[in-house]
């Protein structure tokens, strides 16, 4: 027999990892309620021509296709075969794959609004937190199914919706006691720059290139651009942008002397502005200039944010930027958006590595009932249902068993209290009750427990 495994890339939870994901979970969610959006779930799948070619030639590469019921019919073999050579040949084939696992929540977000436009109230501002999947590689931080939380307003150019999601970004890193800098570029920016260097064709090219400079470092970059066809001066062009440093001011004042007579980089250095203005007197956001950010998606049009946790390296833990014609691939056009999202997993990779969970996160059962025979677990089974119709936690031993066996259970179960009726007890009607921890035992009447026990769940 095989021994069992998982695909590569994928995790099970056990009840520690979950409790510690709902912990990140419920914190993006309650402030994702607190500033006014409204929950929103999509299909697990979608119909590959809505994933296919809206993430760019890297991104379609990624996305994991579903293989169609009936290819192993006699009858179509020949026309099979036929679509399965395509495939080979790095074409999509309907015959083959009509629908793929989601890449991301952006886009199966566009094709609602498409298909639900006249029901919706605009500016329409939604939250969707659910797994995507990705054929990427597995590696620290990166895997192949995985938990993203996103929020999205559209139907608005304002740029204080840029302004709300920095806020947001920063009010949920800070419940979760998370340094974090959030670093903004502009990809009207990375267009005036595209424009300098041969014309607009080229913002996919270069923004794809620069999108690597973490992973890859600049003398790869400028290979990659190289390999895409531009010039030594525009590769030389572009390695000038990147080297920008200072602080926000010293890079915008830098940033207005290279581009600032671009008309779309003009724009991109006041909506840079915008945002940076907008500061809470005294709780100034951790707001950081970077013109390497890029944002590999082909979606992108404004304002792009990616953040970045302070101490300990695994590359981005959110990110997002505003996207004005996404609905527009689905026959929707003119509906501005913009949208962050966060990487669950990744967070937990770091609170975790930073030891910054609160220490009382699992939740196991409060009270343990020994088993010591029939009557004497009915007896306990009645009292337990009374504890729980309280909302105290608790179970039943399984089976009548040594006591050494029953406090081990517990024991090993995190469980601080046990509760122990045996026949005098049964007799008496009374309870003894034991706390793990200290070793204390006291005797109760069974019409006190229910007092007693939610007294001692306070401070457990």
């Amino acid at each position: 027999m095989n021994k069992p495994t998982i695909p590569q890339g994928t995790r099970d939870f056990n009840a520690a990892t979950i409790y510690k994901r709902n912990y990140i979970l419920n914190t993006i969610r309650n402030a994702f309620q607190l500033y006014g959006f409204e929950a929103l779930e999509t299909p697990a799948m979608e119909n590959i021509d809505t994933l296919m070619g809206k993430y760019g030639d890297e991104g379609d590469k990624l996305i994991f296709k579903i293989l169609n019921n009936g290819l192993d019919n006699p009858a179509k073999q020949a026309e099979v075969t036929a679509a399965f050579q395509k495939v080979l040949e790095g074409k999509t084939n309907k015959q083959i794959t009509e629908r793929a696992l989601r890449y991301d929540l952006t886009i199966p977000f566009a094709r609602y609004v498409a298909m639900n436009y006249g029901q919706l109230t605009f500016p329409f501002k939604r939250y969707q937190m659910q797994p995507v999947w990705r054929a990427d590689r597995p590696q620290k931080g990166r895997y192949r199914e995985f938990y993203q939380c996103d929020a999205d307003i559209v139907g608005s150019n304002a740029m204080i919706n840029e302004v709300e999601l920095a806020h947001l970004y920063a009010h949920v890193f800070n419940m979760l006691n998370l340094p974090v800098t959030i670093k903004i570029n502009n990809r009207k920016i990375l267009a005036a720059l595209a424009d300098m260097c041969g014309g607009a064709e080229k913002l996919t090219d270069i923004t794809i290139a620069i999108d690597k400079l973490d992973k890859i470092g600049i003398d790869k970059v400028k290979e990659e651009l190289q390999q895409r066809n531009l010039t030594a001066t525009q590769i030389e062009t572009i390695s000038e942008f990147l080297k920008i440093q200072g602080t926000n001011e010293e890079k915008l004042n830098t940033l207005s002397n290279s581009i600032g007579n671009h008309p779309s980089g003009k724009e991109g250095i006041s909506d840079l502005q915008f945002i940076l203005a907008q500061q809470t007197t005294g709780n100034p956001l951790p707001l950081e200039i970077d013109v390497t950010l890029a944002r590999g998606l082909n979606y992108y049009t404004g304002t792009i944010f990616e953040v970045k946790a302070i101490g300990y390296n695994i590359g981005s833990i959110g990110g997002g930027g505003r996207y004005d014609n996404l609905t527009g691939l689905f026959g929707l056009p003119n509906v501005p958006g913009v949208g962050i999202s966060f990487g669950v997993d990744r967070i937990y990779d770091v609170l975790e590595g930073l030891d910054l969970f609160p220490k009382q996160l699992i939740k196991c059962s409060t009270v343990l009932f020994f088993n010591l025979g029939k009557d004497e677990s009915n007896r306990s089974f009645t009292l337990l249902q009374t504890l729980r119709a309280q909302n105290i936690s608790g179970e039943l031993y399984h089976e009548p068993a040594k006591l050494d066996k029953q406090f081990k259970y517990a024991e090993k179960k995190g469980i601080p209290l046990v509760v122990i009726i045996g026949s005098k007890e049964l007799a008496e009607n009374t309870c003894t009750v034991k706390q793990l921890a200290t070793g204390q035992q006291v005797i109760f009447t069974q019409s006190d427990l229910l007092n007693y026990i939610a007294t001692l769940e306070s401070g457990l």
